[in-house]
């Protein structure tokens, strides 16, 4: 059964997408509602799973050289079967994303890590994985959107 959302979520949702930080007084206030009831609101959208977790997005306050972005893409022997892959990358905390691809790609794989020894570490591992068969790496040079 989905959850059926109504403008007070969506308002909350949009808030929460904008600032993750945002305390549940200011939320209340953003919202109109009391505290108690967007507490309970924030609690039923995390138990319905609309809500997935809270998490912290890197930026220009790092110096460039500190995060290196790559993107993996993953070849597997078994592309509709095995999951040794999207187990190991659940694990890694510098693995952002994960996606299972239609096309040339099995996998792909967005890293951010603070090195290029860091990719080439978590490179070597997804690569000697018993379900690899190949892997492409390719690293992003700059942002332009976020």
């Amino acid at each position: 059964m989905q959850l059926e959302l109504d403008d007070f979520d969506n308002k909350i949702i949009q808030a929460l997408t904008n600032n993750a930080r945002l305390s549940v007084s200011d939320l209340s206030r953003h919202v109109n509602l009391s505290r108690n009831a967007v507490t309970h609101r924030m609690n039923k959208l995390e138990k319905s799973g609309v809500i997935k977790g809270y998490k912290v997005i890197l930026g220009d306050g790092l110096p460039v050289n500190e995060i290196v972005v790559a993107i993996m893409m993953v070849y597997r022997k078994d592309r509709m079967r095995d999951t040794e892959v999207i187990k190991y990358a659940a694990k890694v905390p510098e693995i952002v994303s994960c996606y299972i691809m239609s096309g040339d790609y099995d996998v792909i794989l967005n890293v951010q890590a603070r090195s290029h020894d860091r990719v080439h570490e978590i490179w070597k591992a997804v690569s000697s994985l018993k379900s690899v068969d190949d892997t492409h790496t390719t690293f992003a040079l700059s942002t332009v959107k976020m």
